[in-house]
This record gives structure tokens, C-alpha cells and sequence, in this order.
């Protein structure tokens, strides 16, 4: 092993994890120092950089035709930099007190201590995945990086059935089916919930239910895969259930993914209750001067219930980069909280919620009223109007906006944009019927349906309805 230390005046950063959050925080760095003045080390144990993750689905269904679309910055843009960026080298433990990192080549496995002056821990999230007999057999998949992207294109393309079974019915779960279909299979999700899309309330997510099967998904719901069962060559040929067995040539996994803080945990950084690390609001990792953490390994303050999550997007790993590379590049920013605002889609439906679901607000201890309204998302006269659903809950007489959800085709995803900025500004149902939408027949009727809803709302909070 060998031992590198900078000395003299300039400063180290090392950042671990080359996507969202590393690399925003590596170049924002970077913008407020020059090389003379910061050396910048990031270590990614994968092939890619700054690369689009919510955009694997879309590449796998066929809508991106190339995997190169989804890069937004390649290593040799980092490099020119002066990014010292070290690809396949993966950090394999973290020494806080002695300020070093220890990485190993993946190619060739040789390992060496880098020291540092300030530390970035951006090492993302990892699949769940369940420990089932047979889970790892080839031909099941998870999909969190472009490598296991390419590696389920590399298996689509020499696989000779057109079965899939998809385990798992959140955002991933449901966007791989959508691609799978698009790809020609014939495809199952089997999933745990009594309905997809878990971080909507049930009778919304039915709403997800109907628009699957309409594309000839087949839905099992309230099932779980108990294994996944493979043929005489070794690869999978079904997955399971405590009375089933479902075809399968392929198998996606979709179940959801936790914090990767296995080295932070080993390293005795603080952790929460969902196993991601703790930050202040400067993003710096609690109790640790010279280190910060962001992205999909972080928990993150919810501005709605006040409590901690855990809330992997690419959006808040962005956010936390820049913040992140501001602060460790000697100026000053900070990370607020989020609200909790996703939005997807299957086929033409839009999927969109922010705020608490229903069961969210019971556990926090919240008294609260839900009204659900359908309208349309043009004025009713004009072509192509086309239905949408939306669920509003506001704290029982205050009238606080507690969250929203949505479920329409074009045009109903993004608003819940609106309801995103009210819950940040902390307004109430009734504050919300005045705001000043735009308004012409070809975007929304006369009264917007998420201004409907809050109307609806606000009576009901009041004791009117």
C-alpha cells in the first residue's frame, strides 16, 4: 500500500460516488477554486459519470435510443476540469480521524490511502434485494446505474422467451413494465401493496391499476415473491409465490432501494432511522467538520410533517451537490428540506403527487380532511380535454395544505408543481384559491382542477360541507 499527502497550501477534497451529488459538489467546487488553490479526487467504482438514472427505463423501453443520451457530463469533460477523476476504483473504507480513504482498483485490485482535507460522501443507494432462494440466479435484475441497464439490454437481447415478471409496483417497478411492453414481453408485476404505486394513497393508486392493465400488464397485488425458481442451464425460469408460480425469462426488481452507507456506517458516521447519514442544514455530515454527505445515501428534513426521510431523487442529489460544493469550497449554502413532490407516468397517464399521503398524516398525529375532485385538464369545450383526478388533504380547521395527488393524461403531472410551492411557502387550502394561474381554454377550464380541489378543501376544513 502506499500513502498520498499533499502538502504546502493547497488542499485536498476527495469526493466518493462520480453521479448527482458527487460531481455537482466536485464541480461547484471547482468553479470557486482553482486547481492551485483545491485538488479535487473523486473515486467511482462504475464506468459512467453524471449520468441520468431516472432516465434507465426510458433507455431500456426504447423512447432514449441511446445510452449516451443520458450523460450529462462524461469523465474526460470532469478530467479537463481538473477533476482527478479515478473510474472502477472503489472506496473500501473511510479512516475520519486519520483524514485518508483507502480505494481499490476493480481491474486489478490493487489498493492504496489517499489522504484528505475535506471528504464528500455521495455513494447513493443500492436495490433492495429481498433474500429469496434463487434471487441472484442470471437473468434477474435490479436497475439503479447504467451498467445494470446495459447488463438487462445485454439479457433482453439474447434472451429467446418474452416473459418478464417485474417485482414490485413503485416508481421503477411500474416504469419497467411500461418499457418491457414496449420491448415486446409479455409482463407480470407481482407486488406486495393492494395497490401500485405506494406513495399514493390506495384509491389513487387504483387509478394506476386500471391504466396498467389497460396496457396489458398483468397486476397481482397483495402477493409476495416467496422465490425465484430457475431451469436445469441455471437461469431463472419463474418467480413464486406462496401459490403461484408466474413465467419468467427475465426478471426485473423493483422493490425500491436503500441508503448505501455501508462505509459511513463502518466509519461510525451518524446514521437515522431509514440507514441513510445525518447532515446539518449545510449538508455537513453531524458532528464532522471536514465532511459532507448528499444524495441518495442522505435523509432529508420533510418541510410538511417535520420529520426525517429518506427520498432518492436526482433532483435533491443536484440540489445537495451544489450546496455541498459551495460550502466545501469555502462559501456558504444550505439545503432546506423537501415536500416530497414525484412525478411519473404509465403510457399517457400522469402519476404525480407531494406532501403526506393519508397514512403519512396519521403518523405524525395530524387531524385532517381529503377531498377528491375530477375535472378536466382544458377548458371542457375545447379538443382533446382529458379527464384527471385530484386528492387534496388539508389540516382539519387551520386549513393547512397537507398534500396532493394527481392521476389525469396530458397535462396533469406538472401541476402539481402548484401544490409543490404552496406546501413550501406553508399555505393554507383557502390562501391557494387566490392564487393567479394562467388561464386560457387550451391549458385549463376557468377554475384550474387543483384550485378546484382546494376550494373543496377549504369549505370542508371550515365545517361547510
Amino acid at each position: 500500500m502506499s500513502m498520498n499527502r499533499t502538502r504546502g497550501t493547497r488542499e485536498r477534497l476527495v469526493v466518493i460516488g462520480g453521479d448527482a451529488a458527487g460531481m455537482s459538489a466536485a464541480s461547484q467546487a471547482r468553479r470557486l477554486n482553482k486547481p492551485d488553490e483545491l485538488e479535487i479526487v473523486a473515486f467511482e467504482r462504475g464506468n459512467f459519470t453524471s449520468y441520468s438514472a431516472c432516465g434507465i427505463p426510458y433507455w431500456v423501453g426504447g423512447d432514449v435510443p441511446d445510452r449516451d443520451r443520458l450523460i450529462a457530463r462524461t469523465p474526460e469533460e470532469h478530467r479537463a476540469r481538473d477533476i482527478d477523476l479515478r473510474l472502477r476504483t472503489e472506496v473500501t473504507e473511510l479512516d475520519p480521524d486519520g483524514q485518508r480513504v483507502r480505494a481499490r482498483d476493480v481491474d486489478s485490485g490493487a489498493e492504496s490511502w489517499t489522504s484528505y482535507d475535506k471528504l464528500v460522501i455521495a455513494t447513493g443507494a443500492r436495490p433492495i434485494r429481498p433474500d429469496l432462494p434463487g434471487v441472484d440466479a442470471p437473468g434477474v435484475h435490479g436497475v439503479q446505474t447504467l451498467d445494470d441497464g446495459q447488463a438487462l439490454l445485454d439479457t433482453l437481447a439474447r434472451t429467446r422467451g418474452r416473459r418478464a415478471v417485474v417485482v414490485g409496483a413503485g416508481y421503477i417497478g411500474v416504469e419497467m413494465a411500461e418499457a418491457l411492453i414496449n420491448r415486446g414481453y409479455e409482463v407480470t408485476v407481482v407486488n406486495r401493496g393492494s395497490e401500485p404505486m405506494s406513495t399514493l394513497d390506495p384509491d389513487m393508486g387504483r387509478l394506476v391499476h386500471q391504466a396498467m392493465e389497460g396496457l396489458g400488464i398483468t397486476m397481482v397485488n397483495d402477493t409476495e415473491v416467496t422465490e425465484v425458481l430457475t431451469g436445469d442451464d441455471g437461469r431463472v425460469r419463474a418467480v413464486a409465490t406462496k401459490d403461484r408460480e408466474f413465467p419468467a425469462d427475465v426478471v426485473v426488481l423493483g422493490i425500491g432501494v436503500r441508503p448505501e452507507t455501508t462505509l459511513a456506517r463502518a466509519a461510525g458516521l451518524p446514521l437515522g432511522t431509514h440507514h441513510g447519514l445525518l447532515t446539518d442544514r449545510s449538508m455537513r455530515v453531524r458532528g464532522h467538520e471536514n465532511i459532507w454527505a448528499g444524495g441518495d445515501c442522505v435523509e432529508v428534513l420533510d418541510l410538511v410533517s417535520g420529520q426525517l426521510r429518506h427520498i432518492p431523487l436526482g433532483t435533491h442529489a443536484n440540489k445537495h451537490g451544489q450546496v455541498i460544493g459551495t460550502n466545501a469550497g469555502g462559501g456558504y449554502a444550505t439545503f432546506p428540506g423537501v415536500v416530497g413532490t414525484a412525478v411519473s407516468k404509465v403510457c399517457d397517464l400522469e402519476i404525480a403527487r407531494t406532501g403526506l399521503r393519508e397514512k403519512d398524516a396519521h403518523r405524525v398525529g395530524l387531524r385532517f380532511e381529503t377531498v377528491t375532485i375530477e375535472s378536466t385538464s382544458r377548458a371542457g369545450y375545447y379538443p382533446n380535454s382529458s379527464p384527471m383526478t385530484v386528492k387534496m388533504l388539508a389540516e382539519h380547521r387551520t386549513g393547512r395544505l397537507l398534500g396532493v395527488q394527481i392521476v389525469g393524461r396530458e397535462g396533469a403531472g406538472k401541476r402539481v408543481d402548484i401544490a409543490a410551492v404552496a406546501l413550501t411557502a406553508g399555505m393554507t387550502a383557502e390562501q391557494m384559491t387566490t392564487l393567479d394561474l394562467g388561464y386560457a381554454p387550451p391549458f385549463s377550464p376557468v377554475w384550474d382542477p387543483v384550485l378546484v380541489a382546494a376550494r373543496k378543501a377549504a369549505a370542508k376544513t371550515r365545517g361547510s360541507l
